[in-house]
């Protein structure tokens, strides 16, 4: 495995993407039917202006400790818009980055994903699960050099 290996090889092009007044709720569902656990939130003109992440969403309902909280957390999350909870101008990195410099943002700013933007325009999401299976890919391949020797 190479750290120069570059973003563009390991990042999701055309990420699932939400506008910022869609519902909270509707991202919430979103997400969890999609699989994924972050968002770039981007403007009529398609350019990036925030990030939502489930854990921000899960946090603006609280704790529900029984169906009627959890009703009432759902209601009260309705009214609310990504804007309102997304983390507004992410950090991003460009796909021609290289990984370790993607890996290394990702340790210092304490986030498990990066928007990917290339002038101006977002045009993929790189997170910890893309840069572990670069990890798992190398080590797969280093394990099959080891048993054909």
């Amino acid at each position: 495995m190479s750290k120069t290996e570059r973003v563009a090889e390991w990042m999701t092009e055309n990420p699932v993407c939400v506008p910022p007044d869609f519902s909270a709720l509707a991202a919430y569902e979103r997400m969890r039917a999609r699989g994924v656990r972050r968002m770039p939130v981007v403007d009529k003109q398609g350019n990036l202006v925030g990030i939502i992440t489930r854990s921000d969403i899960e946090q603006a309902m609280s704790h529900p400790r029984d169906e009627e909280e959890r009703r009432l957390a759902r209601f009260n999350l309705a009214g609310q818009t990504v804007a309102e909870l997304m983390t507004p101008n992410p950090l991003t990195i460009a796909s021609s980055d290289s990984i370790g410099k993607a890996a290394a943002m990702m340790v210092r700013a304490r986030v498990s994903g990066l928007p990917v933007v290339d002038e101006g325009r977002l045009v993929g999401i790189i997170t910890e699960s893309d840069i572990f299976r670069l990890v798992a890919s190398t080590w797969a391949a280093e394990e099959e050099e080891t048993v054909s020797s």
